[in-house]
């Protein structure tokens, strides 16, 4: 029998591992979970050396496939596994979904990664955590050296992706303000859009579980001002429980809950001015980005990644039909998100 049993391959600080481990269980997809750079870990080299790595068998005793990336990874899952979907009926909703998962991937990162690397309890904490995912047994002098060495390129990366002492009030206010509107969410739902959840709850467990359940300084603040989000968070680790009945338990799009608007409209004010200003630096050849984010100066280098981005939601946006391109911009109207497609 042909084991087509997937291989997903990754670490437990890993927001897009933890993204992509929830997306498997809760769809049923077989698969194994492998620490990445482990002694268990035999995937061949990916196309770009980030984590996670996705491995598809070649039914003879190796790999035919392997791909790195969250989101292109979730749309081919969603072309070769048709139960228990992430992606709603409704295209409008799904293109609202697909603007969201990127604004948790690319935007609630930053906050992530700041938060991790900017206060010491923090700092400390994954330095002697994050070299044990690849060896438990890991000698002391080598757990000391990789401890020091991870410490040092990780602080050294923090301008690259925001985290500076001018733009701290910036992603700080961000991230209370995203666990508000959250908070107030769940506290008449279970997910997003509906009876089910889709690719930004996914998304967004993934940056939230260091958040909410490793790093000290945020999980603190969000003990305080989001208990409700902290429990889900745990709920969306394992979905595989949760009953779905075929394509049923979408909200329509117009139903949706306002907090899903005041969400788009908290990325309307913050992740959509730095990805287009991270777009049209790249265009200009210019070496620092500057954008306007609620009243407040915001630099950093531009990524050649976040215009990728844009491309993919441009893209999606200019496949849909006339009649919904309407209504997401009439949904999206004063988000800010409709400057995507301006």
């Amino acid at each position: 029998m042909v084991d087509s049993t997937l291989v997903l391959c990754g670490g437990y600080s890993s927001p897009y591992s933890m993204k992509m481990r929830a997306v498997l269980r809760y769809r049923h997809i077989p698969h194994r979970w492998v620490l990445r750079n482990s002694k268990w870990d035999d995937l061949p080299t990916p196309p770009v050396p980030v984590i996670p790595v996705l491995a598809w068998p070649d039914g003879q005793g190796g790999y035919g496939d392997v791909m790195v990336d969250s989101s292109p990874q979730i749309t081919r899952l969603e072309a070769e596994y048709k139960e228990r979907s992430l992606i709603p009926n409704d295209l409008a909703l799904a293109f609202i979904d697909f603007i969201l998962e990127d604004f948790a991937d690319e935007w609630i990162t930053k906050m992530m990664y700041h938060y991790r690397w900017a206060y010491e309890a923090d700092i400390e904490k994954a330095g002697q955590l994050l070299p044990l995912d690849q060896n438990l047994q890991l000698p002391e002098a080598m757990h000391t050296k990789a401890h020091d060495f991870i410490i040092e390129r990780q602080i050294g990366r923090r301008a690259m992706v925001g985290s500076t002492d001018s733009n701290t009030h910036i992603l700080e206010n961000s991230y209370m303000n995203t666990l508000d509107i959250l908070e107030q969410h769940f506290r008449s739902q279970d997910f997003l859009f509906g009876e089910r959840p889709g690719r930004t709850d996914f998304a967004l467990y993934g940056q939230l579980k260091p958040l909410l359940w490793q790093d000290p300084t945020p999980m603190a603040i969000a003990v305080e001002r989001a208990p409700r989000v902290m429990n889900w968070v745990q709920r969306v680790d394992d979905l595989s429980w949760w009953e779905v009945n075929g394509d049923e338990g979408w909200t329509p799009m117009e139903s949706c809950e306002e907090t899903v608007i005041q969400l788009l409209q908290e990325a309307g004010r913050t992740y959509i001015p730095f990805i287009i200003a991270n777009n049209e630096a790249l265009q200009s050849g210019a070496d620092e980005l500057v954008c306007d984010i609620n009243g407040s100066e915001y630099r950093q280098v531009p990524f050649k990644y976040q215009a990728k981005c844009l491309q993919w939601i441009r893209e999606g946006y200019n496949g849909l039909s006339s009649v919904d391109q309407s209504r997401v911009q009439e949904y999206l109207d004063g988000s800010g998100c409709e400057n995507l497609f301006k």
